[in-house]
């Protein structure tokens, strides 16, 4: 798994913007400035959609006041997926949505995970990491059901501590 300290791997990824959907690298839409990128197992799915992805959209504008220059999503769903979920929360204005619908980017990172039982195969862990110029400072992966150390008061309280 990614360590703080590693470099954001290169991988290719479509990113969901306001301005619509490219295709890119993870580093080149994370290599510079300050990211947060949280991993949701699923657009849509009970957690993501009522707890994960809402506590970022909340507190959006106390993480720009941190110094955080971007916050991305990322899920392996396609872009079309992604794109319907940025929508119907309406996030786009805030929030870039990362399609990583191969998981690529997810084992390159070692955030994959088996959700075969649940009927939903290769899937993030739920995690937050926060980048520094492409450089992972700090990684929170939940090591259970819900949102807690990935969600975005845990990532606020990160970045005040590191910006005391």
């Amino acid at each position: 798994m990614i360590e703080r300290g590693n470099a954001i791997p290169s991988v290719g990824i479509k990113l969901v913007t306001a301005s619509g959907t490219t295709e890119t690298t993870s580093l080149e839409a994370f290599g510079t400035g300050v990211v947060v990128l949280f991993s949701v197992p699923g657009a849509f799915t009970p957690t993501c959609h009522v707890n994960h992805l809402p506590g970022f959209l909340a507190n959006a504008g106390k993480l720009k006041a941190a110094g955080v220059d971007k916050i991305v999503c990322a899920s392996v769903n396609d872009q079309h997926v992604m794109k319907a979920w940025a929508e119907a929360s309406e996030a786009l204005d805030s929030i870039d949505f990362l399609a990583d619908g191969n998981a690529e980017l997810a084992e390159a990172l070692g955030l994959a995970r088996d959700f075969a039982p649940y009927g939903m195969g290769t899937r993030y862990a739920r995690a937050a990491l926060i980048l520094r110029v492409g450089v992972v400072s700090d990684i929170f992966v939940e090591d259970g059901p819900g949102v807690n150390a990935s969600g975005a008061p845990a990532i606020l309280m990160a970045l005040e501590a590191a910006n005391a």
